[in-house]
């Protein structure tokens, strides 16, 4: 072999692995953009799940306020279904105890 064929060839080679090497390179950019547009989306599930979550669990806090007794109109009831407010029990009935009775050191079997 003439040394201009040698060097024919070894510029053939090396055009060759040149033209690999840019190929392999595109390849790569394009594995790389692929990861990163799958991260993005990934990301971005990631948000729109934890924007879910926290509606979630703001709705979740609303509901547990709404089920707070409404303490003003039950006593407003108690007044009106008989009279005795918190006193009333069913027990006492609407009247309550009467203070008279409440009284100590009368005569009687367990009073002395």
């Amino acid at each position: 072999m003439s040394a201009v064929a040698i060097a024919i060839a070894a510029v053939a080679v090396s055009a060759a692995g040149l033209g690999y090497g840019i190929y392999a390179g595109q390849e790569g950019k394009k594995a790389q953009e692929q990861a990163m547009q799958e991260q993005r989306r990934a990301q971005a599930a990631a948000a729109k799940q934890a924007q879910l979550q926290s509606e979630q669990s703001q709705a979740a806090i609303r509901r547990s306020q709404q089920q707070s007794p409404d303490v003003a109109s039950i006593m407003q009831a108690a007044q009106e279904a008989g009279g005795g407010g918190p006193a009333s029990t069913m027990l006492t009935g609407p009247a309550g105890i009467d203070p008279s009775q409440l009284t100590l050191g009368r005569n009687t079997l367990l009073g002395g």
